[in-house]
């Protein structure tokens, strides 16, 4: 079956080739997508003399930030008219701290089933990313102790692939569970917390954020760690 280039570069994005690292090809034109392909392709070469592959990761970052921004004068989709943040009220040694993120984990046997699916896979999760963007997004809780082999990723807007093989890529409990036995933190909540970033917007501005902020409130957390994904 033959395709235009135009058709190739967006099939990275929740397409027929779906790779979530590559999606940024989709806010490229053809000519600057065949400009990244032509850097790519050279410094492979380049790759093969001198074994650095930083310089293939670092180029792949870099067009990432282009295909994302959004053109000179445009605002950011979804960007806030105030910082959404405030100052602390008391010091990080006195503070009880709790991990908020957007990562898409859950505790092995408490899957949150989306759409009423029980063990739905990363594939259909990724296949089905247009539901996910239109519905409310559902939020897990996580004990602090759980360890590495209980936890589950999940969720249709990123490869999954990193995260599920070191969760403190996107779910760095164990991080903060190091800084509250030093005692950098004044203590850690007993629970973390985790959704699929990959939902409603509005809806998670206007009905799910206010809720979240309030149950954190009223379980006496004075600091949020949030890790978007």
């Amino acid at each position: 079956m033959s395709e235009t280039f135009e058709q190739f570069r967006r099939s990275f994005s929740y397409g027929s080739r779906s790779d979530l690292n590559f999606k940024f090809l989709k806010g490229l034109s053809d000519d600057d997508a065949a400009e990244f392909f032509r850097q790519l392709l050279e410094e492979l070469g380049d790759a093969f003399d001198h074994g650095d592959l930083d310089v293939l990761v670092q180029l792949a970052i870099d067009w990432q930030i282009r295909g994302y921004a959004p053109p000179e004068g445009v605002p950011r989709p979804w960007a806030y008219d105030d910082g959404p943040f405030v100052d602390p009220a008391k010091p990080l040694s006195e503070s009880r701290v709790a991990l908020f993120s957007s990562s898409g984990h859950f505790v092995a046997g408490d899957d949150p089933e989306p759409f009423g699916v029980n063990d739905m896979t990363q594939e259909e999760a990724e296949e089905r990313i247009m539901e996910f963007l239109v519905s409310r997004p559902t939020l897990s809780r996580i004990p602090i102790g759980t360890v590495h082999a209980d936890l589950r990723v999940r969720h249709g807007g990123y490869d999954i692939t990193s995260a599920a093989a070191d969760p403190g890529v996107t779910f760095p409990v164990a991080v903060l569970r190091e800084l509250d036995a030093e005692g950098i933190i004044g203590e850690l909540h007993a629970d973390a917390f985790s959704f699929p970033g990959a939902t409603a917007q509005k809806r998670l501005i206007n009905e799910s954020g206010p809720e979240w902020a309030q149950l954190l409130a009223d379980e006496g957390v004075d600091l949020v760690l949030l890790v978007p994904v």
